[in-house]
């Protein structure tokens, strides 16, 4: 109730993508707590694909993120309140930009670079007081004002307190009863089933889905599985949503979506009533049969007239003209 509004008012518009600067998401308690990364998510230089660092589907621990090469921006060392500010990448980014506000309407230094495919720098805990001489001007937020003295001091008193957070609660029952529902949906058993939620969730895998009838206060995400409803999801975690699951049975599941809302990743799509009859009037409802699901293999499940050559061809069009907007 204090601080995340802080962050995602101020810090979230530069560090909530996937590819934020120095990977460092501000979005979540998760992010903060993995850290930051000086590997680049997008280079094009690179021969070999780099492995992939999303957060909540390639790593679920602090540990884990730390053998992948992120390193902490908040103290993990003593808990002192001199440690929390020698140590703090966080705290010192911010006091950096206290130390050495950029004047009031005048033009930015030449020493700001805020070109697209400018180097990045990227300070660990040991380096990041060179950092601050080297680059004296470049406090946190980048090349923008500093915070307001009662948001600095807020952020700045939590990260001396060791950045405790409170546990999310659980997500209501009113939430979970429509995802069990639309679980239910989309884990029917036939074969005619099965592919036509493979299709949808190709569509529908990077949507952030919610139940207009409850508002749109809670946002969800449609995932692979190994695990049925009912029982804890099991991430599938591949490079793309038609990848070899490699499991027998894929599950699709329904999971909250747990960092910041950022109008420029956000693609909102309703759940309804309205949407599952229009789905069953188009792929369910029409009189054919599936014979058998279709492959995993890249060279086949890349290509989506192969891979959903089964399903009826005005269905698949008709949803990418109902989808239009979305897609």
């Amino acid at each position: 109730t204090e601080v995340k509004p802080i962050l995602d008012k101020r810090c979230v518009v530069c560090h909530g993508c996937y590819d934020a600067q120095c990977q460092l998401k501000l979005s979540s308690i998760e992010g903060i707590e993995r850290g930051a990364s000086k590997a680049r998510v997008y280079d094009a230089s690179r021969l070999v694909r780099a492995p992939t660092s999303r957060l909540f589907e390639d790593a679920f621990s602090v540990a884990e993120w730390r053998e992948q090469g992120f390193f902490p921006v908040i103290n993990e060392r003593a808990e002192t309140l001199e440690a929390h500010r020698a140590m703090g990448v966080m705290h010192r980014l911010l006091t950096l930009k206290e130390e050495n506000p950029l004047s009031v309407g005048r033009q930015l230094p030449d020493s700001f670079d805020l070109s697209l495919d400018r180097a990045q720098v990227c300070p660990i805990p040991e380096t990041v007081n060179h950092y601050a001489e080297r680059y004296p001007l470049w406090g946190m937020p980048y090349a923008l004002p500093g915070l307001p003295a009662h948001e600095q001091k807020t952020l700045l008193t939590w990260l001396e307190q060791g950045a405790t957070y409170t546990a999310r609660k659980p997500v209501p029952a009113e939430f979970r009863a429509l995802a069990e529902q639309w679980e239910a949906f989309f884990n029917g058993d036939s074969l005619k089933q099965q592919l036509v939620s493979r299709y949808l969730y190709e569509h529908l895998y990077i949507a952030n889905l919610y139940f207009p009838e409850l508002g749109q206060s809670r946002f969800f995400r449609l995932v692979r599985s190994a695990t049925p409803p009912g029982e804890p999801v099991r991430l599938i975690a591949t490079r793309r949503p038609y990848n070899d699951p490699g499991v027998e049975r894929v599950y699709y599941r329904i999971q909250p979506v747990l960092d910041s809302i950022t109008a420029k990743t956000h693609l909102p799509y309703a759940l309804d009533d309205s949407r599952m009859k229009r789905w069953q009037e188009t792929f369910l409802a029409p009189d054919y049969e599936v014979t058998e699901l279709p492959s995993y293999a890249d060279h086949h499940a890349s290509n989506p007239f192969r891979t959903f050559r089964e399903l009826p061809v005005r269905g698949r069009y008709r949803f990418l003209l109902d989808e239009a907007r979305y897609t």
